[in-house]
C-alpha cells in the first residue's frame, strides 16, 4: 500500500571524496540523537563501514541505499522501511555529489538518491585551500542539475577566523546559506587502512570516543536548528515501505509465504559470521532470512570454537580476514567444524572475506580448506559494480538468476573460479568467478538480497532441508 511518509530528511553530500562527509554525517547523527530524536541513518552506495559508525551514533541499524544494486525503484521503499517511526533521517552520500556508476550517467549517485527521496542536500566543502573560489564551486554544484535542491553548505577544515569571514562573504554573494563551519580537528579522525576506515567492531571503545568527539564538534560548529528546519522542508514521500515479508511474497500471491520450516519442527538455524574479522553485512539480509522462517544466530570465527547449536545454514560475509589471518588460522576447531559442515552438503553462502576463509590458505596461513584454492594479499585494488548471472545451480540461486553486485578487495584467489563457477560477469567485463561445490556458494561478489529476495528464500529452504 502506497503511503505518505512525512519525515524530515537531509542528504549530506560533497564535491568529492575526502571532503568530510562521514565526519559531518556521523557528527550530525550523534548530535541530533543526543537531543532525544530518533534518527534514521542511511548511506548511499555499497559501503559497509560507514554504516557501522552511523549505527553507533544513532543506536539504529545503518542502512544502504544503492540504486545500482537494488534499482532506483527500491531506494525510497528501503528508506521508508528504515526511517519508519523516526523523527529525522540523514543520508550520507557517496563520492562526489554527481558521481555514480561508471558510464551510467547519474545512476547510483548521491544526486539520484536525493532526487528519489525528494530530500534537500547539504554540501560539505573542504575549504582548506580556497577562499572566494568556494562560491564558484558551490554555484556550479547548485546549478548543475535543477532537480537537486542544494539547501546550504557546511564548510570543513577552515583554518582561522579570517578564513571563515572570507568564505562566508563569498557564499553570501552567491546566495548560499552557510549552515556550519568546522575547524581542522585531527583528534576526531578515524584510522584508515587499505579498504577505508577501520570498522567499528575492531575499535569499539575508541570509536565511541570518536563519535562523541564528532558530536561535540558538529554541535559547536553547525546550526542544528537551521539544519532541522531545512530537513522539515522535505515534502511527503509517496511510496510503499519495503518489508521482508512482502518482498518474499510471490507477485501473484496475496498472502505472505509460509516460513521455510512451517509444520516441520523448529526453525532452521542460520549461523552468520560476525566479530572483528567479518563486519560486512546488510541489515536486510538477516531480516529476509528471518521472514523466510529461519532463526539467525551470529558467531565469531575469531573466538568461537564451534558453530552455534543446531546450525543448518552458514553465511560468511565480507570483512578483513587478511588482517586476522593468524588468529583465524589458530582457531583450528572452528575451521574443522566449518569444513565438516560444508563436506556434508550444508548450505554455505560466502562473500569476499567468506571466500578467503573457505580457501586452503590465506597469505600462507591455513584456512578452512573447503575450496581447492589459495588466497593472498595483492597491491592491486579491485573495485566496481558488476552485472552477474548465476552459471551454476546452488543453494543461493538457480542458473540464469541475474543480480547486480559490487567488488571491493585487495586480495586474489588462485584459481579464480572452480569447475562450477558461481557467477558469470556480463558487465563491465566478461569472465566467470567464484565456486559452487555441494552446498557451498563462494564468490568475491557482494550482493544486496533485497534486489532479489528469492535468494534468501532459497537459502532458508536449503537450510530447512539440511535440518
Amino acid at each position: 500500500m502506497v503511503t505518505s511518509l512525512h519525515i524530515p530528511r537531509l542528504v549530506v553530500a560533497a564535491p568529492s571524496s575526502g571532503s568530510g562527509k562521514t565526519t559531518v554525517a556521523t557528527g550530525l547523527m550523534a548530535a541530533f540523537s543526543e537531543r532525544g530524536l530518533a534518527v534514521s541513518p542511511h548511506k548511499a552506495g555499497p559501503d559497509y563501514i560507514d554504516p557501522g559508525y552511523h549505527a553507533l551514533a544513532t543506536g539504529r541499524p545503518g542502512r544502504n541505499l544503492d540504486a545500482f544494486m537494488c534499482g532506483p525503484e527500491l531506494v525510497a521503499p528501503l528508506f521508508a522501511h528504515g526511517a519508519s517511526g523516526c523523527d529525522l533521517a540523514l543520508v550520507e552520500g557517496v563520492m562526489g555529489l554527481y558521481d555514480g556508476a561508471a558510464g551510467r550517467g547519474e545512476l547510483a549517485s548521491t544526486a539520484q538518491v536525493a532526487k528519489l527521496l525528494r530530500a534537500p542536500v547539504v554540501l560539505v566543502v573542504d575549504a582548506s585551500s580556497q577562499s572566494r573560489s568556494v562560491a564558484a564551486l558551490v554555484h556550479g554544484f547548485a546549478s548543475f542539475d535543477p532537480q537537486v535542491r542544494l539547501g546550504g553548505v557546511i564548510l570543513n577544515k577552515v583554518g582561522s577566523d579570517r578564513h571563515e569571514v572570507m568564505l562566508r562573504e563569498a557564499l553570501e554573494e552567491a546566495g548560499m546559506p552557510v549552515l556550519g563551519v568546522l575547524r581542522r580537528a585531527p583528534q576526531v579522525a578515524a584510522p584508515s587502512r587499505h579498504l577505508g576506515l577501520v570498522p567499528v567492531a575492531e575499535r569499539r571503545a575508541d570509536a565511541l570516543s570518536s563519535v562523541a568527539a564528532l558530536a561535540d564538534q558538529v554541535r559547536a560548529g553547525c546550526d542544528l536548528e537551521a539544519l532541522m528546519a531545512l530537513a522539515r522542508t522535505a515534502p511527503a514521500l509517496e511510496c510503499e515501505p519495503w518489508s521482508p515479508e512482502r518482498a518474499l511474497t510471490p507477485r501473484d500471491v496475496a498472502a505472505p509465504p509460509a516460513p521455510a520450516a512451517a509444520g516441520s519442527g523448529p526453525r532452521p538455524v542460520i549461523a552468520v559470521a560476525g566479530g572483528a574479522a567479518f563486519t560486512f553485512s546488510y541489515a536486510e539480509h538477516a531480516e529476509l532470512l528471518t521472514a523466510a522462517g529461519a532463526e539467525v544466530v551470529t558467531f565469531d570465527p575469531l573466538r568461537d570454537e564451534a558453530l552455534p547449536d543446531g546450525t543448518t545454514g552458514l553465511v560468511i560475509g565480507g570483512g578483513f580476514p587478511e588482517v586476522y589471518a593468524p588468529e583465524l588460522a589458530a582457531n583450528a576447531p572452528l575451521r574443522k567444524a566449518v569444513a565438516a559442515f560444508a563436506e556434508t552438503g550444508g548450505p554455505v553462502a560466502a562473500e569476499c572475506a567468506g571466500l578467503l576463509y573457505l580457501a586452503r590458505s590465506l597469505d600462507g596461513k591455513p584456512m578452512c580448506g573447503v575450496l581447492d584454492a589459495d588466497a593472498r594479499m595483492s597491491e592491486r585494488l579491485t573495485l566496481g559494480y558488476r552485472e552477474a548471472v548465476a552459471v551454476s545451480d546452488s543453494a543461493l540461486a538457480v542458473t540464469g538468476t541475474r543480480l547486480r553486485g559490487h567488488e571491493f578487495h585487495r586480495t586474489v584467489i588462485e584459481p579464480g573460479a572452480g569447475s562450477a563457477p558461481a557467477w558469470g560477469f556480463t558487465h563491465p567485463e566478461r569472465r566467470v568467478e567464484g565456486f559452487v561445490r555441494r552446498g557451498v556458494h563462494a564468490s568475491y561478489l557482494h550482493t544486496h538480497w533485497a534486489a532479489e529476495p528469492s535468494v534468501a528464500r532459497r537459502f532458508a529452504e536449503a537450510a530447512a532441508r539440511a535440518r
